[in-house]
């Protein structure tokens, strides 16, 4: 579990932003939701919900439960306070992404909505944070949906979702009490509870039902292919956007599998760090406590492949045509590991011959396609690009491929825009640097990120990627108005590049795609190695090449 410790100690420095609260007109609108009446809050022709619950507390017996359904209130419900964030770790250091402490609870399960005044049948766009699955909230900045739904006339809903130990362990006991004999996925169980929440109550705030978008980034758009790929959530969206996915191997429920020991194991030995005797005196902790503890002893929280709410390997699902059949937008930034350092080689190589060698002996007849991709010529370059590829790049155009086999378009983007404060701290396109962008909230970031200028060319740029999520959202293809028209990948392997303004190109970084994709393919074929962050230099040796691998 060492590298668990290594991988969550820089993970957990995806932190929390509180949003600075505006001044807000006294009166506030009044929607009779079948979940119960709400009031809210009006400002600038958006009406705004916040902390509104969609299930009931995980907390007491509820800990480590499916989500359950709330009876419907009577009573006008106050939604102009966030709800808490879910339990999660509060020492992030000195991290861009870190900034206010939040109020945390395990009666978290809140999502808000961004309305535009006298909205009819509008799409509904819901973000999904990312944090690792460990850290995170709707509350966040960035998230605030206000811009987004009044220039595109869109509903923007944001929801909370339980992370860490409390969303995700496994454990023979859990397992045992549940009716499907699983257990895990608890958060990702809340994130279907809300899109169903959805599905019954967003008319009233003037959105369709029938047209909702799941989009999220790193952890968030992780959890997008997770819902793309689990029946639980089959229906409840028509659309889904991934920025900076990551399709790694996940633990299996019971069984040890490519390299991940299996996820009913790992709770009994995480009981076992924790001096517990059994689930009773686990459930017996204090949420916070539980949550710092577990994440000192190592314990990383990722979904678990039970063939029922995650049916099998990602990767598995998007070769057989099983997850959701919906356009999908997916893409990813050129610094993403500018600010992710703690997946770099511990011990990188001292020069050029040692790289070299290193690589060789990892990718044997894969090695000089490897080293022509990242070379030794410019070593800083190439093991910042190897992670960043084999996690980030390689799965975003897996995923618009493999959706492009079940008949729905896939659309590729590339985030490569700096500007002074970014490029200076040595952070160009660094990781969810796209975020203000796509909401237009280039004013709203956190403390320590670098400072986005107050430019016509930056104002521009957040306009035209708006525009586009948004009419991704509204019809399946991202149009922008006077702004070039993005094609869908297809067979010209066409991506949108955002530079200093958006620009179409095609065949983004030939070759690696193909060399990625070996490599996972012959990891999957062997059975004993993972595909996660295990790549350049820190690569194993590679499997033999088999008939369908090359």
């Amino acid at each position: 579990m060492k590298s668990a410790v290594h991988l969550l100690a820089g993970l957990t420095a995806l932190g929390c932003v509180a949003v600075q609260s505006p001044v807000w007109a006294e009166a506030g609108p009044v929607v009779q939701a079948p979940a119960g009446p709400l009031q809210g809050e009006t400002v600038d022709g958006v009406d705004v919900f916040r902390g509104v619950p969609y299930a009931l507390p995980p907390t007491g017996w509820r800990r480590w439960r499916p989500p359950a359904a709330m009876s419907p209130w009577s009573q006008t419900r106050d939604a102009t306070q966030f709800g808490a964030a879910c339990h999660q770790p509060v020492a992030r250091g000195e991290s861009i992404y870190s900034g206010e402490e939040p109020t945390m609870s395990e009666d978290c399960l809140f999502l808000n909505v961004w309305a535009p005044e006298g909205a009819e049948a509008a799409p509904v766009f819901v973000w999904i944070h990312g944090g690792a699955l460990t850290t995170g909230a709707s509350n966040e900045a960035m998230y605030d949906g206000a811009r987004m739904a009044a220039a595109q006339g869109m509903v923007v809903v944001s929801i909370n979702y339980r992370l860490g130990v409390l969303g995700y362990l496994a454990h023979p006991e859990l397992s045992a009490e549940s009716r499907q004999k699983v257990s895990g996925n608890y958060g990702l169980l809340d994130q279907v509870s809300a899109l169903k929440w959805i599905k019954g109550n967003i008319a009233a705030f003037g959105g369709d039902p029938g047209n909702v978008t799941i989009a999220g980034e790193s952890a968030g758009a992780l959890s997008v292919m997770y819902l793309m790929a689990s029946p639980e959530a089959r229906g409840l969206f028509h659309k889904a956007i991934a920025q900076s996915a990551y399709m790694i191997s996940t633990p299996e429920l019971r069984s040890t599998r490519h390299g991940d020991p299996a996820a009913e194991m790992v709770g009994v030995w995480l009981q076992a760090q924790l001096g517990r005797q059994n689930l009773a005196d686990l459930r017996g902790m204090d949420a916070q406590e539980l949550t710092t503890a577990s994440l000192g002893k190592g314990y990383a929280p990722w979904g678990t492949i039970d063939g029922k709410i995650l049916p099998e390997q990602l990767v598995e699902v998007f070769d057989r045509g099983e997850q959701a059949p919906v356009p999908l937008m997916a893409g990813f930034n050129e610094g993403e590991i500018r600010s992710l350092r703690f997946l770099l080689p511990p011990s990188p190589p001292a020069d050029a011959e040692a790289y070299e060698a290193a690589i060789r002996a990892s990718y044997g007849p894969l090695a000089e396609t490897f080293l022509k991709l990242y070379p030794s010529s410019d070593l800083k370059e190439s093991l910042l690009a190897t992670p960043r590829d084999g996690l980030y790049g390689w799965t975003a155009e897996r995923l618009v491929r493999r959706q492009q086999r079940t008949g729905q378009p896939g659309f590729l983007y590339f985030f490569d825009h700096g500007y002074p404060a970014m490029d200076e701290a040595d952070l160009h396109a660094f990781h969810a640097a796209e975020i203000p962008y796509v909401f237009g909230n280039v004013d709203r970031t956190p403390p320590r990120w670098p400072a986005i200028p107050e430019t016509d060319g930056e104002r521009g740029l957040a306009q035209a990627m708006m525009a586009y999520w948004a009419s991704f959202a509204r019809t399946g293809v991202p149009v922008a108005s006077n702004q070039p028209d993005w094609p869908a990948y297809g067979e010209g392997r066409a991506y949108m590049a955002f530079e200093e303004t958006p620009v179409v190109r095609d065949h983004l970084m030939p070759g690696m795609y193909e060399t990625h994709e070996a490599v996972v393919c012959r990891r999957r074929a062997a059975g004993g190695i993972a595909w996660n962050w295990n790549f350049g230099v820190l690569a194993p040796a590679l499997p033999p090449k088999t008939p369908a691998c090359q």
